[in-house]
């Protein structure tokens, strides 16, 4: 396994910092941001560390160069829009930019990007498929055809208001993956996996891991503390940010020793990357760094040094 992180945390940062501070910190490999350029609303969204609207062979070779510097790999492109949202205009500009991460990723020869599959939050879950199928198979029909795996993260993105009541990533649950892998049976259809998901929702977070092996394409590190006073007080029906809080590995719920145990059971040899939510270092650019080594530091004892 590759230990990394993604690259979200430090938005202000080039891209050659990035990857400088892969080096500092001791991680193998970062999962690079490609939003468009333009604000957005979202925390931890519309943040840009590569441009691949019109990306060439050369920028490409620019990058891997780069990367290369520091002696850090590219797990993978990350962009997480809603190529689902009702509006289809918008919906349709979301789709066009995920192609555009696959092409680049295809240029990087990294091969992976990682998005969410988006949602209709105000519609049921079969009320979105006939949706899901249109915009999705021609998606990964081009992502097969570019060579490229796309990993889709499990956060139901269900945590404010304005993503009440069906959260905007139909991909929130083992039992939506098995109709969505049956649906468009692809090798280049799988999962970027977050247990943290699953702790808040009151799942098992190893079952799925031993039931979706050959859908493990990339794996996120985030931890998650459940407040079961607070749970008790305002039920699972609450906006979940009312009974839980993203964590730094280590400082929350997941049992990590459990969590690497059974990805090496599984077999799994890929990236694992620390995303970084945890409000507690957010508050200045060196606490954001300070959290990343603080991460390396806890989740190398799991996870050896690549070459080691």
């Amino acid at each position: 396994m590759e230990l990394g992180f993604v690259s979200a945390i430090l938005p202000d940062l080039s891209l050659r910092e990035i990857f400088q501070s892969a080096e500092r910190y001791d991680y193998d490999c970062v999962e690079v941001m490609c939003w468009p350029k333009g604000k957005a609303e979202r925390r931890y969204a519309g943040i840009t560390h590569i441009e691949v609207e019109d990306f060439t062979e050369g920028d490409a070779v620019e990058v891997n160069e780069l990367a290369s510097e520091y002696g850090v790999a590219i797990s993978g492109l990350g962009y997480y829009p809603n190529p689902l949202c009702p509006d289809e205009e918008e919906a349709t500009k979301y789709a066009e930019h995920i192609r555009h991460v696959i092409s680049a990723a295809r240029l990087l020869g990294v091969n992976q990007m990682n998005t969410f599959i988006g949602r209709d939050w105000t519609r049921s879950v079969d009320d979105n498929w006939p949706r899901f199928v249109e915009v999705w198979k021609p998606l990964i029909q081009f992502a097969e055809d570019q060579g490229v795996r796309v990993g889709i993260e499990n956060c139901p993105m269900i945590f404010t208001s304005d993503e009440w009541p069906g959260g905007k990533n139909l991909a929130s649950t083992p039992a939506i993956w098995s109709r969505m892998f049956e649906e468009i049976p692809s090798d280049h259809f799988g999962l970027n996996y977050d247990p943290s998901h699953m702790v808040w929702q009151q799942m098992d977070y190893l079952a799925p891991m031993r039931d979706f092996t050959d859908k493990l394409f990339h794996v996120h590190a985030k931890d998650v503390r459940v407040d079961r006073h607070r749970l008790d007080q305002v039920g699972i029906m609450a906006h979940p940010l009312e009974y839980h809080s993203p964590k730094l590995p280590g400082l929350g719920d997941v049992n990590w020793g459990q969590f690497f145990s059974v990805l090496g059971d599984v077999g799994y040899q890929g990236p694992v990357c620390v995303e970084v939510e945890d409000r507690t270092y957010e508050e200045s650019l060196s606490s954001r760094q300070a959290s990343l080594a603080q991460s390396a530091d806890y989740l190398r004892q799991f996870v050896a040094k690549r070459g080691d």
